[in-house]
């Protein structure tokens, strides 16, 4: 035998000798589950979770993969944060404001009633206060926070009758998405009901509601709104920028590699810019064909809007006066919006303003 190969024997065995393992710089394949709030029929909001599974897997190289699962499919739309706080699932994607009975501060990682669009949510979420003071919340469901999309300004609703004053607004039956919009119709005399967007259409069609609102054109004409109420309201006051989000479990977060967390916040950037762009590309088109179908397209009054800010006036200083963290986070977010509603006077809002009515 050579002195080289004599070395190399030694080598090995000393290995086996000592029981120290040469370094392995391969890292382990991942596997997690996510759970989605949210049916495969909307391809826009439950397609972010496909997107975020997608990119993880390309990123990886196939070492970590996310499997999405539909509402339902594992749990109820709105078990997912049990699940997490259980440890059942690794993810789940969903709008934080389902949330609001555990804990009204669930509403500001969504939207709440006048609240931010979804660039002011954008900045307030990650140069301001917003992701810090949200995750801070979240830690006791051992939930960490990423945006998922935003739906952008949202529609207000689709409804069986007109709705030309407050008064009509009384004992109207209405699916809300959560928050405290809710609490707010409530003031306004409507009876305010939560349910998962697959059990609207049939609710509208049998009486048992008489109104609903989900987000805009191209998701509410696959769920087929238009077809058993006519008259389409707007703007959605209660929702100028509803932020979904990914929801994760903050063990099984952190006890990823420094390269997976990366991979996770990147996979989680592009998710949320794909659907934000998904929806102003798609909500035009399918605006013209409700309206070509019979759509009653109409604005909600001036003398509605006011009373719906008053009302939500009173419900924020309600939960001000019970909880010291909702007042932080309610304060903080509202400094922010006075900031980015002054900049955008002067840039965007007068922007659109003249290139609406230019011919273009």
């Amino acid at each position: 035998m050579d002195r080289r190969s004599l070395i190399k024997n030694a080598g090995i065995a000393g290995v086996l000798t000592t029981g120290i393992a040469p370094a392995v710089h391969a890292q382990a394949a991942v596997r997690w589950r996510m759970a989605s709030s949210f049916p495969k029929s909307l391809p826009t909001i439950f397609g972010s979770a496909e997107k975020f599974s997608e990119t993880v897997k390309a990123l990886s190289g196939g070492k970590f993969e996310v499997s999405v699962h539909a509402a339902g499919d594992l749990m109820p739309p709105f078990g997912v944060v049990d699940a997490l706080q259980n440890s059942t699932v690794e993810m789940a994607q969903t709008a934080s404001y389902y949330f609001t009975g555990k804990d009204s501060i669930f509403a500001f990682g969504c939207a709440v009633p006048f609240g931010l669009t979804a660039r002011h949510m954008d900045a307030w979420m990650e140069h301001g206060n917003g992701r810090k003071y949200m995750d801070a919340f979240y830690a006791q469901y051992n939930i960490t926070s990423m945006s998922a999309g935003n739906t952008g300004t949202q529609m207000g609703g689709w409804y069986r009758k007109e709705i030309k004053t407050v008064a009509d607004l009384k004992g109207l039956k209405m699916r809300l998405g959560g928050g405290l919009f809710g609490e707010t119709m409530n003031k306004l005399g409507v009876v305010a009901q939560n349910m998962p967007a697959g059990e609207v259409y049939q609710a509208l069609e049998k009486g048992t509601l008489d109104a609903t609102e989900f987000v805009g054109p191209f998701d509410d004409e696959r769920l087929g709104f238009h077809k058993v109420a006519k008259n389409y309201y707007y703007p959605g006051w209660w929702e100028g920028g509803a932020e979904l989000e990914f929801f994760i479990n903050k063990k099984a977060f952190d006890a990823l590699s420094a390269e997976n967390k990366a991979i996770v916040r990147a996979a989680g950037a592009v998710a949320a810019r794909d659907m934000t762009a998904k929806y102003d590309m798609q909500n035009p088109m399918a605006l013209r064909r409700l309206v070509a179908s019979g759509t009653k397209l109409k604005p909600f009054s001036k003398e509605l809007m006011d009373a719906g800010f008053k009302a939500a006036m009173e419900v924020f200083a309600e939960h001000e006066a019970k909880s010291p963290e909702f007042k932080k986070i309610h304060r903080d977010m509202r400094a922010f919006q006075r900031d980015q509603v002054l900049w955008s006077k002067f840039s965007e809002w007068r922007y659109d303003d003249y290139i609406g009515a230019a011919k273009i």
